[in-house]
């Protein structure tokens, strides 16, 4: 990336029409369903992006047309995960999960959780990882309008917490690699 464009110009270069406000991603969701095209829905935070979000996200995209990624606001997941989250920011965060193949549209929103978000969308099928058990946010109104859950396997040993874990161990470790 070039280190002389800003957030700003970065997000209109490579994400304008992949990253869309609330109304924008209703509009579309409109014009997709006369299509007929099936609409799934995921969200989190996105925050450091490892395997297992990539396998998540691949997964879910099968599940129908186009994938849908809510990803929760810098203030959302600072509530959620504490003060010293995000690490990366929600314009970066947007930015890299909007690059990926299998995403077609991102929305931020504010909310804790995206049942909100969930009902203006009414997707076809609800995503989430198996972590997530029963508890599902949006479950009852995707299912209400008769949408499906499909919790999805997680892949073992990948999470956002154990790499932030990873590196703050790896802080207070000498680098062998490292010259003297």
């Amino acid at each position: 990336m070039n280190m002389f464009f800003n957030n700003n110009h970065l997000m209109t270069l490579c994400s304008a029409r992949k990253i869309l406000t609330c109304d924008q991603l209703i509009e579309t969701r409109q014009r997709l369903k006369q299509l007929g095209q099936r609409i799934v829905f995921t969200n989190g935070c996105f925050d450091i992006i490892h395997a297992g979000h990539v396998t998540l996200l691949d997964e879910a995209r099968r599940l129908g047309d186009r994938l849908i990624v809510g990803l929760n606001s810098d203030a959302s997941v600072k509530r959620l995960k504490g003060p010293r989250r995000p690490i990366f920011n929600q314009t970066d965060r947007a930015l890299v999960i909007s690059s990926m193949e299998t995403v077609d549209y991102v929305v931020i929103f504010d909310d804790d959780e995206p049942a909100s978000l969930i009902e203006k969308l009414l997707p076809d099928v609800l995503v989430k990882g198996s972590d997530w058990g029963h508890y599902v946010s949006g479950r009852d109104i995707v299912e209400r309008n008769g949408g499906k859950v499909v919790l999805l396997s997680l892949v073992t040993g990948h999470s956002s917490t154990a790499a932030l874990n990873r590196i703050a161990a790896a802080n207070n470790q000498p680098d062998s690699n490292r010259e003297p």
